[in-house]
């Protein structure tokens, strides 16, 4: 009979993501047929599966650390913030619409029937179903029709274990005041808690460990030592980028990354963050972009109009136009590449309000927003050097115009894609993920005056992957949580 088990926090970023891929890996290894599941997320950093559609970025880590391919209904509703108050609303991969977030109230039924849905579709193919909440359960004004935490818990009668992350402090009052401010059968839904990320001598959380208990009621299933490595896992939330901001020590390459209030797919830049003497900056609306750089790159953007405007707001046109007259190298990925053309017309209102708006004019294409979003992996070679890569498209609109004569990227089936200035020294493509690829990487790397350090990034993940899988069985009673989890 499958199992599951949910994974609730005190907040966002306590490391519920990262602890449901370490056990996936871990039960996994146990010869276990497990499935990440999240019944809602928000993010902007999402990921192309299988069947093709668009989940985020954090239940493909999990389904990789549980060696299956990624599900749309791993994920099944994925909200992409567009502004404050709304987002895009993607279910079970597909996009059904946007909404703001009193009208997103209104549509949660419907959207519970859609997550039962997938939830018995992984039930019939797992023995095990581990499951993220999103946010917390104390956000009990949002209780009402709630499909993210406990509303999914109860419905499924899935026993939850809640994290708390010592390392923003206060973590027995957030993990004691979950408890105080749920109601009594929300509240017996939690069977245990996890504290995630302590720093120096366990022992001397051992009073609190048994107080969190003794007020509570619950077990406690561990004490989670802070892993250092999880940074050389994919983020999903930007907020990761806060401290992912590294500057060069003046011998190897700066790429300098303009981080838009919503960007999208950041995780495109890991792969360059763990070379070895290459520094990769995110730099966010109110600094200038360093001078320095060797390379500036233009992310992807969920709404891409507007993060233009931001752009232009913030003076970093000027500064990129001085960055190219240095002749040094500016980069375009999707929303990005289209920010670099001539102009860009939403004329349906695809991400926000019809408008159109010139572009920064440094390829000569236009681009054009359209209701069918392309989802698909692709493989192929740079055109210029035949170098290999490999990567996913995930965007809106068709981009056409004189410089597409000269596509940066040529996919295995023919297709070009993307385009080179005259003088080469501006790109753009619409493929997330080439920096991924050893090969891709090196060519780059060599464009700047640089050599790789890193050899083999994809095994690298994997390492990681196994190694926190260690560190959880470790430090956590993992016998106890497959234990509490009881057949559905």
């Amino acid at each position: 009979m499958t199992r599951a088990l949910m994974i609730q926090g005190t907040g966002s970023d306590v490391g519920k993501s990262l602890l449901v891929a370490g056990l996936a890996r871990a039960f996994t290894r146990r010869g276990l047929r497990v499935r990440p599941f999240k019944p809602q997320n928000m993010s902007n950093n999402a990921a192309v599966t299988a069947d093709g559609g668009e989940i985020g970025r954090a239940q493909a880590l999990q389904a990789r650390a549980a060696r299956v391919a990624p599900s749309v209904h791993m994920n099944p509703v994925l909200l992409k913030p567009q502004s404050e108050v709304g987002a895009q609303v993607v279910v079970q991969g597909r996009m059904i619409g946007t909404a703001r977030a009193r009208e997103y109230q209104a549509w949660k039924p419907r959207l519970m029937e859609s997550v039962l849905d997938s939830f018995e579709r992984l039930r019939a193919d797992s023995d095990l179903v581990l499951v993220e909440g999103a946010g917390s359960p104390a956000e009990v004004n949002l209780r009402r029709g709630d499909i993210a935490n406990m509303g999914f818990a109860r419905a499924t009668d899935t026993p939850v274990v809640i994290v708390g992350d010592i390392d923003r402090g206060g973590v027995i009052a957030s993990l004691v005041g979950t408890q105080a401010v749920l109601e009594p059968d929300d509240a017996a839904m939690i069977r245990g808690f996890i504290v995630n990320r302590f720093r120096g001598d366990p022992t001397l959380f051992a009073d609190g460990m048994a107080l969190i208990a003794e007020r509570t009621g619950w077990t406690p299933f561990g004490l989670v030592p802070f892993f250092p490595e999880a940074g050389r896992l994919p983020p999903e939330d930007a907020v990761a980028l806060d401290t992912n901001r590294s500057r060069r020590d003046g011998t190897g390459p700066l790429i300098a990354v303009l981080r838009f209030p919503h960007v999208a797919n950041f995780d495109d830049l890991d792969p360059l963050r763990q070379e070895p003497g290459v520094a990769v900056a995110f730099v966010p609306p109110g600094e200038p972009i360093p001078a320095e750089a060797d390379l500036i790159v233009l992310p992807g953007s969920k709404t891409t109009i507007d993060d233009l405007d931001v752009l232009r707001a913030q003076g970093w046109d000027i500064d990129i136009r001085a960055h190219l007259r240095r002749g040094r190298r500016v980069l375009g990925l999707c929303g990005g590449y289209q920010m670099l053309g001539r102009a860009i017309a939403d004329p349906q209102g695809i991400e926000g309000a019809p408008r159109a708006l010139p572009g920064l004019g440094l390829l000569d294409v236009e681009t054009v927003m359209t209701a069918e979003k392309r989802l698909v992996a692709v493989t192929g070679t740079t055109e210029a050097d035949d170098e290999p890569f490999s990567g996913y498209e995930m965007h809106v609109g068709d981009t056409t115009g004189p410089d597409a004569a000269r596509p940066f990227l040529r996919f295995a089936d023919g297709r070009a894609d993307g385009a080179v200035s005259a003088d080469g020294l501006v790109a753009g493509t619409y493929v997330h993920g080439l920096f991924a690829n050893d090969r891709q990487r090196a060519a780059w790397l060599a464009r700047l005056g640089a050599a790789p350090g890193l050899t083999n990034y994809e095994a690298g993940i994997e390492a990681v992957l196994d190694r926190f899988a260690d560190h959880l069985e470790a430090h956590l009673d993992c016998d106890g949580l497959l234990r509490l989890c009881r057949p559905l």
